[in-house]
């Protein structure tokens, strides 16, 4: 069974100014652990834009109508083989699925976010808590767990 390595939390409220501040932490959570893992910079990048994208997702869409001083938590939890994000917020549930992918060559507004965030990591899952949280799971296996076939 494989077990967490390392793992932090931040609570932030919903504020697009804030972004620097979560990246600037995971970030300095990335450097610490990774690199003597075998994780390379590239890999860092992508989960580094993966995270400010769902962040900025739950501040733009999911607290569009909650005050400022509503929170969004993030969790990171490095395992052996693999690194996770969780990015919980309150408001209301959407459907990952009704979001219509863009078509090459085409302009839509919306849906990019979700596309992108689906290309940077290896799994992303949404899910309603029983507790009324929203939970945005992001999930990039390590160079081992791509060879062990994830």
């Amino acid at each position: 069974m494989l077990s967490i390595v390392q793992q932090d939390h931040l609570t932030v409220k919903s504020e697009l100014k804030l972004l620097n501040q979560v990246q600037q932490w995971f970030e300095q959570f990335c450097l610490q652990n990774l690199p003597s893992r075998g994780w390379s910079e590239s890999q860092l990048y992508r989960l580094n834009l993966a995270l400010a994208e769902g962040f900025t997702n739950a501040v733009r869409h999911a607290h569009h109508s909650l005050p400022p001083e509503t929170t969004i938590e993030i969790d990171v939890s490095l395992w052996v083989d693999r690194l996770e994000i969780r990015i919980w917020d309150r408001g209301n549930p959407f459907n990952p699925d009704a979001i219509a992918e863009p078509e090459p060559g085409t302009l839509q507004v919306g849906g990019y976010g979700w596309f992108l965030l689906r290309r940077l990591a290896d799994k992303v899952i949404y899910e309603r808590g029983t507790d009324g949280r929203n939970c945005l799971l992001i999930v990039k296996y390590g160079l081992q767990g791509q060879q062990q076939g994830k």
